[in-house]
């Protein structure tokens, strides 16, 4: 029996304010994966606009930058917990800052998983696979209506 192809590419949400970052993030995220589409935002306000508008398909997967201006990633995965509609989406932190407090107020706020920049490439990609492997088939798609 062949395996069924996902209904959609598996969508991926960046939340970097960083162009560097954001570009490496980008390559690494969809380097040989056909099946895989990415949204770059800057930050905490833009991606809580793009999260709600219903007219745009919501995402699987999260990648989330702490330190970023507007609102930053602590505010806005708070925010994002609280949401009925959007807090089932897994949401990896991935940040400058290795201070215990944040990663556990990450963790307390249910972040999926924590990486630290700079980080080696592999290993970050590794995480990420790890969370798709374990969310991909579990994550709700509520209906695009």
């Amino acid at each position: 029996m062949a395996a069924m192809a996902p209904a959609h590419p598996y969508r991926i949400l960046l939340v970097e304010d960083d162009p560097g970052d954001a570009m490496l993030v980008e390559e690494a995220l969809l380097d040989g994966a056909e099946d895989r589409s990415l949204v770059q935002v800057s930050d905490g306000v833009a991606a809580l606009e793009h999260l709600r508008d219903t007219t745009k398909p919501r995402p699987d997967l999260i990648v989330l930058d702490l330190n970023m201006p507007r609102m930053n990633g602590a505010e806005m995965l708070k925010i994002l917990k609280e949401d009925e509609r959007l807090k089932t989406i897994p949401v990896v932190i991935l940040t400058t800052s290795a201070a215990s407090e944040d990663v556990s107020v990450a963790y307390a706020t249910h972040a999926s998983a924590y990486v630290v920049k700079p980080v080696n490439l592999d290993d970050f990609i590794n995480a990420v696979r790890n969370i798709d492997a374990f969310y991909r088939d579990l994550a709700e798609h509520p209906p695009n209506d």
